[in-house]
């Protein structure tokens, strides 16, 4: 019997590799998805589509409310996603406060109650916008809380949070997921794609996305808007 191993599936490139990881390495995958208030629901719609097509045992869909607290270019729609910059170092406006370890947290709930101690993020400390919450230390960190909050931890059912990503760029990300038969055109990593999917070719997450296909020296499968 296979164990089971929890997911976080946003629709993305690096959830979807990671998807593709830890179904073979042998788990059988639930996979979770928040609905938190973001830009659009093209990722949401990927991330079901993408459910549907890996064979996931079951797709939970979780509904949040981070919007309301805002703060964030991703889940305030007053404040514009800005293009890439190749030369910034501060923490961009894209980032949305505390959201990996909110998202982590409830994962840590379901998994208890599913029950599976893995639960799987494709978190990447390379290729990345620079968030706090991609850093080593910070799964590290959630890793030793997992197992002092929870019951399965403290009766010596502890849980793994896996980040096989961490430290690929996403060239390796690409070339691993290829290799494990992912079809990227059913991804959107675009942090403002239209309702049918379609980047924006220029935000943070779209030029990384694009370096890795180039990097990886693979045709770029993205559905880009013409505007």
């Amino acid at each position: 019997m296979l164990s089971p191993a929890l997911v976080l599936l946003s629709g993305g490139l690096d959830s979807t590799t990671t998807l593709a990881i830890a179904k073979s390495q042998g788990f059988s995958c639930h996979a979770l998805t928040f609905d938190y208030g973001q830009r659009h629901n093209a990722e949401l719609n990927a991330a079901k589509k993408i459910a549907q097509t890996m064979g996931v045992k079951s797709h939970t869909v979780f509904k949040l409310a981070l919007d309301q607290f805002g703060g964030s270019a991703l889940t305030d729609k007053s404040i514009a996603v800005p293009d890439f910059q190749a030369a910034a170092t501060a923490i961009p406006i894209t980032y949305v406060p505390a959201r990996n370890t909110i998202f982590l947290s409830i994962a840590l709930g379901l998994a208890e109650t599913l029950p599976a101690q893995d639960i799987f993020i494709g978190a990447s400390s390379v290729d990345y916008s620079g968030y706090p919450d991609c850093r080593p230390e910070f799964f590290t960190a959630f890793n030793h809380l997992a197992n002092l909050a929870t019951q399965s931890g403290i009766e010596g059912r502890p849980f793994t949070v896996h980040t096989p990503l961490l430290y690929l760029s996403k060239a390796q990300t690409l070339q691993t997921g290829i290799a494990l038969g992912i079809d990227y055109s059913l991804t959107v990593s675009c942090y403002q794609a239209s309702e049918e999917g379609l980047a924006c070719g220029q935000c943070d997450s779209c030029m990384l996305r694009k370096k890795g296909f180039e990097d990886a020296g693979l045709a770029d499968v993205t559905r880009y808007s013409k505007a």
